[in-house]
């Protein structure tokens, strides 16, 4: 608002996180990048380059990993191709397979 000035912004620092990015090899982009994050009681698990509509937060992923924060409980969640991007580059199944696969890796890696 006119007037106000904004004096300090605030994030809460994640007990595990991790980032897992597979990259398109000619640009070296994001084909999709998948970023894990556990909180006190809460697991955010956030998806880019597989949509077009952006990054988005993946409500299945963070369901499983809220109840067990492990690789086996992200490989159970079945990934809803529907909406995401297919190309010359990944057919939207192949994408929905590194949101899996990638979202295991970065769990395993978070658990060190």
């Amino acid at each position: 608002n006119d007037g106000e000035l904004i004096t300090a912004i605030s994030f809460p620092i994640p007990k595990r996180a991790a980032y897992m990015k597979f990259k398109q090899q000619a640009s070296r982009f994001a084909m999709v990048g998948v970023f894990i994050a556990q909180f006190d009681g809460d697991v955010r698990v956030a998806v880019t380059g597989a949509s077009s509509g952006g990054v988005f937060r993946h409500a299945g992923l963070e369901a499983a990993l809220n109840k067990s924060f492990t690789p086996e409980a992200a490989a159970a969640v079945k990934i809803d191709a529907t909406d995401l991007n297919h190309d010359i580059h990944a057919t939207a199944a192949y994408r929905a397979n590194i949101i899996s696969v990638q979202t295991q890796r970065g769990v395993a890696i978070a658990l060190g």
